[in-house]
């Protein structure tokens, strides 16, 4: 008699799917793993395409840029050892270390990586801006000048010097330079793999690619060849990442707390009251077994007004600004996040940001003044006063539900519209929201990465300018800040167009954030810097 076996399609995928974490787990047995989850996906490892945190954090242990920021966001060498800057600010000449390899692959001759060199940098930041790769890095190359044929005037003068030339003085270069977006990627590895680059990797970095089931886990393992050592020691310390998906984020903090990962970052309302007091500390039963790592982040959340409606009620200075002034900041975070992040009650600009160190001058709780902006608006006790809609996603409903019943008290009646993020995303793109919720994370460390936001040419799509806020004095300044190189002055500069954006009110500031992270007691060396990068060369495992 013939047995026919039917599985099922689901239970075929779990199988293969065991079978290839078993395979990982038997691969790195004895070894030392640093595992976390990452619950917003990789969508690529391809640095081009590292544009939000889960891909940055992936690729920037691949990877390796001319220079690199410290846990203070100082400037430092990495592959570029030095580097001068011309006096006009136009050109940038940066002088390659000799001794940084690729990663061991079979683009190579003999699938040994051969030695990086400064055309490497050339081919890979002309790729950048390639329109048939369609990365949205492209905009780090838009101040680098263009040579006739419109590709970059940057050229190697040999394997170790490398020119860069820039079509006016833009003092934040060298922080843009730093990014992910202008790492180091050989042509070979682009010439075998095309577009499946993203995920076949092959990059500088202290780990390289070994393994990639998507949606279920990820493995990289230590390079033996990276060119850093600290102490007489070859970094990195640990033998390998794995980092898994879960989606779920209650899920995935009982991992952590079952000791199945050495990471967790962030805060969920899942879990939250479980793992922080109030206060924002540890909670008594976690403080011999985690190590909480928490420094400001240079994150600004708002809520932002469309601008281009002057038939709107939110065409209204006074009403903007009355919503400013309308609810309790520091309640909201002590009581919405257990006390992590810093009201925003400085601009827009957070706390933080080099020359940005007080937390004064934009809108504190004030309600009594709240209700004389909306008598001088027209609208006493909020009378004949219309609904205002907000459009914000899940993850933020409490705290748009805390300020509807603050600003309730002043008469203003607020209704609540919860979209998918995609969709909000793209309501704020076309102009389409009224009023919606948003963040801005810095990409480099400049206060002019949050100031572009409000510069009328940078509108969107065509830019990041989502409340189409349009002021001719703001945009000479911004203008005139692009191009000022003395530091001391760019920082008065970005003062005055932050007062503007206060004055205007065309966002609602909310708070600056602050990066959590948790690692099991036996992790060491864990670091962070305000932009909340991931870097594991200095980790060690001590069980």
């Amino acid at each position: 008699m013939k047995l026919n076996l039917i599985i099922p399609v689901f239970l075929l995928v779990t199988i293969i799917t065991f079978n290839s974490c078993r395979s990982f787990e038997e691969d790195v047995e004895g070894l030392t793993v640093f595992r976390y989850n990452e619950a917003s996906n990789i969508t690529s490892l391809d640095p081009a395409f590292a544009r939000n945190q889960a891909n940055i954090w992936a690729t920037s242990q691949l990877f390796k840029s001319l220079v690199e920021l410290d846990d203070s966001l100082n400037i430092l060498p990495a592959i570029a050892n030095s580097w001068n800057i011309s006096e006009d600010g136009l050109t940038y000449t940066f002088f390659l270390r000799n001794d940084v390899y690729f990663h061991d692959n079979k683009c190579f001759y003999n699938g040994k990586g051969r030695r990086v060199v400064a055309d490497d940098f050339v081919f890979s930041f002309s790729r950048l801006i390639n329109p048939r790769l369609n990365s949205p890095g492209a905009w780090v190359m838009s101040n680098v000048e263009r040579k006739p044929d419109g590709g970059l005037n940057v050229y190697a003068q040999n394997d170790t010097t490398l020119v860069i030339k820039l079509n006016e003085p833009f003092p934040p270069m060298l922080g843009l330079l730093s990014m992910q977006y202008c790492a180091a990627v050989p042509y070979e590895a682009i010439e075998m793999y095309g577009a499946d680059f993203r995920r076949n990797p092959v990059g500088t970095g202290p780990f390289y690619f070994k393994y990639w089931k998507e949606n279920v886990k990820l493995v990289f393992r230590k390079n033996n060849n990276y060119f850093e050592f600290e102490n007489g020691e070859r970094l990195p310390h640990i033998d390998a990442i794995s980092i898994t998906f879960i989606i779920d984020r209650q899920s995935a903090f009982l991992e952590f707390v079952k000791g199945n990962l050495e990471f967790l970052s962030g805060l969920d309302a899942s879990y939250i009251d479980e793992l922080l007091t109030h206060d924002g500390n540890l909670q008594e039963k976690y403080e011999d077994k985690f190590i909480m790592i928490s420094m400001p982040f240079l994150n600004t959340e708002y809520l932002g007004f469309l601008m281009n409606k002057d038939d709107d009620i939110l065409g209204i200075k006074e009403i903007r600004q009355a919503i400013n002034y309308g609810f309790d900041r520091q309640r909201m975070i002590t009581f919405m996040r257990n006390n992590i992040g810093i009201p925003a009650n400085a601009g827009f600009v957070p706390v933080g940001m080099p020359g940005f160190t007080k937390n004064t001058g934009g809108y504190s709780y004030n309600p009594d003044k709240a209700r004389r902006l909306l008598k001088e608006a027209g609208y006493q006790y909020g009378e004949g006063l219309p609904s205002i809609t907000l459009s914000t996603n899940a993850a933020y409903h409490d705290i748009a539900q805390y300020i509807q019943h603050e600003l309730s008290r002043i008469g203003i009646d607020l209704r609540i519209e919860v979209l998918p993020p995609a969709t909000l995303r793209e309501m704020m793109a076309n102009a389409r929201a009224s009023f919606f919720r948003g963040s801005w994370i810095a990409d480099y460390p400049d206060a002019e990465n949050y100031l572009s936001l409000f510069y009328s040419k940078n509108k969107a799509p065509a830019g990041p300018n989502y409340t189409q806020f349009e002021n001719e004095k703001y945009d000479l300044l911004f203008e005139k800040a692009r191009t000022e190189t003395c530091d001391s002055m760019r920082v008065v500069l970005y003062h005055k167009m932050d007062k503007i954006i206060i004055d205007e009110a065309p966002v609602v500031f909310l708070y600056y954030d602050q990066s959590v992270r948790f690692v099991q007691n036996y992790v060491k060396g864990m670091s962070n810097n305000p932009l909340n990068h991931l870097d594991l060369r200095r980790v060690k495992i001590k069980q």
